[in-house]
């Protein structure tokens, strides 16, 4: 009997050694078959941790390395410390996803340095454009402050760029921010690398010389775009080559009726495969005889742009739109103790517009602001694609011009039964071969024969180009504080500190025109946040600590009472 145990025991021996040296083998094997093939495995519902395609590719296509010199190590609070940690995984997904042409290191700024080489070092991240951040922290005992530098110097080819990892939304808790700038790490990543690899921008064209938005109404936007492309204002003036070096143009809100030469200029420009982004109003609104007089009325804008327009598959309807759903407008309606007492109203005629199609420019957007908006109508037009891509809402009202509005009316409240047309499209994409507006006309209609030349003859049938229609220019617009010389930012509303998604869907329709669908990809991504419970996290400290801390060693203790018993009635049985 024993030397039978003996014989089993060197059997189970024998089995028990040879299980380990099969599973090292395995381990090995594997090991030096993933030195050839490289996976990654994302187990979250929306794939956050996937780069985009448009992502992977860039970074296959890296011919030189990329250093990331990161100014943001050290101890933070956990929000920081969260974003650090996001910032560093990111790293190394690009890094691998590279073949290791992304480099990178996490520095503490001044870490070793005296005060006046930590002094010098600060102002030089500042002049390359490095922004700190001073953040407050409050706890029960005390309150403390400190300077963070969030962000990289990035270097490629001798040429630097800053890589800004943390970005400070304005009226915001810095909480909102950092959660903000997780989503947002790949696509301010990726950005930085286009930046480092681009030689030449496209160029981008606000035309002037329409009474269209001034440089001060539109600063956000043109400074938005400048970060991708050269921005510049041009009149046309009746010169032919006035748009030769535009990659694509932007009309915002023009005022005052384009005149033929200026019509011809821009269908040509069409005709060649220019890119437009047409923001117009088809109604004028006097917004100053609306503030001062609380009445004004809107009426049709000669732009003299229809027969361009309709010939191209749309058309902008001389009338406004009211909307269910809407912002809001203060007004005062009375005065307590001689100061004005404010309220907000519901302002029908600034819709919010919720985009819900799967187009790349519209995909996961928010709420757009527009004001003072009129309807498009799609025609027919030979080899046309047309896609829409803002509608209002469910309940919508439509007001032919002239419309008279007033801000009194706010005070009766709008009856839903009013509201009988839906879904009224406000903005649409054309894409194909578009056929110039001047077919079968006379030419010397627009341009006398000395002006034309033989680089620019006559195109009739287009190349193959897009064009961006909005029958709103306000959608452009940031208000301008002039006591601060400092302009809002696009799409946020100060009435009700509420900030809209106009901003990024402009950026979206000139990224689509100049088929920078890659930027398009990232910024539509969606990545789902899933955040602590601060009231749970203050009310419930002590509980969730206690689970966090107990919780494991009781499952190990479990764990390792259930092994030992079933060892022991295994044991006892062959006994």
């Amino acid at each position: 009997m024993v030397a039978e145990k003996k014989i089993n025991a060197s059997k189970n021996k024998r089995r028990d050694i040879l299980s380990l040296v099969v599973l090292l083998a395995i381990i090995v094997l594997v090991n030096f078959i993933g030195t050839f093939y490289f996976k990654r495995f994302d187990l979250t519902s929306e794939k956050r941790y996937t780069l985009a395609e448009s992502t992977r590719t860039l970074l296959k296509n890296l011919d030189d390395e990329v250093l990331f010199k990161v100014y943001f190590d050290g101890d933070f609070n956990p929000s920081f410390t969260r974003l650090k940690n996001e910032a560093k995984e990111i790293l190394d997904e690009f890094r691998a996803y590279s073949g290791n042409q992304i480099q990178y290191e996490f520095i503490v700024p001044g870490e070793g340095l005296n005060t006046d080489e930590k002094s010098a070092l600060e102002k030089q991240l500042y002049e390359k454009g490095l922004v700190p951040e001073q953040i407050y922290e409050k706890n029960k005992d005390k309150a403390t402050q400190s300077l963070i530098w969030p962000g990289a110097i990035v270097s490629h080819k001798n040429k630097e760029a800053v890589w800004k990892i943390f970005n400070r939304q304005d009226n915001t808790d810095y909480e909102v921010s950092v959660n903000n700038s997780v989503k947002e790490l790949e696509y301010s990543l990726t950005n930085t690398i286009r930046k480092l690899q681009r030689d030449k921008k496209q160029e981008v064209t606000f035309i002037n010389g329409h009474y269209e938005l001034d440089t001060l109404h539109i600063m956000e936007f043109a400074r938005a775009l400048s970060e991708y492309y050269d921005v510049n204002r041009t009149p046309i003036l009746g010169k032919l080559g006035a748009l030769d070096q535009s990659d694509a143009i932007v009309i915002a809100g023009p005022d005052s009726a384009f005149s033929q030469a200026d019509q011809y200029i821009i269908d040509q420009y069409i005709m060649r495969g220019g890119k437009v982004l047409w923001l117009v109003d088809p109604v004028g609104i006097n917004r100053d005889t609306l503030l001062q007089k609380g009445f004004t009325l809107g009426l049709p804008r000669p732009l003299n742009l229809d027969n361009m327009l309709f010939k191209y598959g749309v058309r902008l309807n001389t009338e406004l739109l009211q909307d269910f759903q809407c912002a809001s407008i203060p007004l005062n309606v009375g005065f307590t103790k001689g100061q004005p007492n404010f309220k907000l109203f519901p302002w029908p005629y600034a819709p919010l517009v919720l985009p819900d199609g799967n187009h790349p420019i519209v995909k996961n957007l928010d709420l757009i602001k527009l004001d003072y908006v009129s309807s498009i109508d799609t025609l027919t037009a030979k080899g046309i694609k047309k896609t829409i891509l803002l509608s209002t809402s469910r309940y919508t009202k439509i007001t032919p011009s002239p419309a008279r509005i007033y801000y009194s009316s706010v005070q009766i409240p709008p009856k839903e039964s009013q509201f009988m047309n839906s879904y009224v499209p406000v903005a649409c994409l054309l894409e194909g071969e578009f056929t110039s507006f001047a077919e079968n006309r006379m030419l010397s209609v627009f341009l006398t024969d000395s002006a034309f030349n033989a680089k620019h003859k006559y195109i009739e049938k287009g190349k193959k180009t897009k064009m961006i229609v909005v029958a709103d220019g306000d959608i452009a617009r940031n208000d301008f504080i002039r006591m601060s010389n400092k302009p809002v930012p696009l799409g946020y509303d100060r009435a009700t500190n509420q900030q809209y998604a106009n901003k990024t869907f402009l950026l979206n329709c000139v990224n689509y025109l100049l088929d920078d669908e890659g930027m398009l990809q990232l910024r539509s991504r969606e990545v789902t946040l899933r955040l602590l419970d601060k009231k749970k996290i203050t009310t419930q400290r002590g509980k969730w600590q206690m689970i966090n801390v107990l919780m494991p060693v009781m499952l190990l203790i479990l764990f390792g009472l259930i092994q030992f018993f079933l060892r022991k009635r295994k044991f006892a049985k062959q006994v």
